[in-house]
């Protein structure tokens, strides 16, 4: 399949399964030296491969990309392996990390496949500058971060991945507020 018509197959599920607004998050897939990514403002409802930006790894941003790309152009270049960055706005997984601590899942496939997840508090003011080295530093770590207030970015080998370590997030978070609201947990 044609990387860019995966993409935005992908960021169109982010929105129809909740974990994005009309236009919010942003995704890019590595292609060798470039990637491709939402440009600013994307809609996923109407979104078509030609509107995506073409960016070359270790150069600035090309015109139109997505606020975050100085982000994805961060991660790619600390981690090699990576071929795909997802970022969303799940509102368990935000809700769940409000308070800044790390977390840590209770359910047992979040445990299977997050030992924890760091969340970040970068303030909203120093955000465009502050998160492309602090969220590319913890994705060379770890699969899933969180920057708290604000939303989930995922780092994997390819789409697929990235997108099974947000849903999986998401589901382990929701789960603790639900057993939260029950009083099992």
């Amino acid at each position: 399949m044609d990387p860019r018509l995966d993409l935005i197959r992908h960021y169109r599920w982010l929105r129809q399964y909740g974990l994005n607004d009309s236009h919010s998050g942003n995704i890019s897939v590595r292609c060798g030296d470039h990637y491709w990514i939402t440009p600013t403002g994307a809609c996923a409802d109407t979104l078509e491969s030609d509107e995506l930006v073409q960016c070359v790894v270790g150069q600035p941003p090309a015109p139109g990309a997505s606020l975050d790309a100085p982000l994805h152009d961060a991660a790619y270049r600390g981690n090699p392996q990576a071929g795909a960055l997802m970022h969303s706005h799940g509102p368990y997984s935000v809700a769940a990390t409000f308070a800044g601590e790390d977390f840590v899942p209770a359910d047992f496939e979040g445990q299977y496949y997050f030992a924890r997840v760091p969340v970040l508090n970068i303030p909203y003011s120093d955000y465009v500058t502050a998160s492309p080295q602090r969220v590319s530093a913890a994705l060379a770590e770890f699969p899933v971060v969180v920057v708290r207030g604000h939303g989930v970015y995922a780092c994997a080998a390819n789409l697929n991945l990235a997108y099974k370590w947000t849903c999986s997030f998401e589901s382990s978070a929701r789960t603790r507020l639900l057993a939260q609201q029950a009083g099992t947990l």
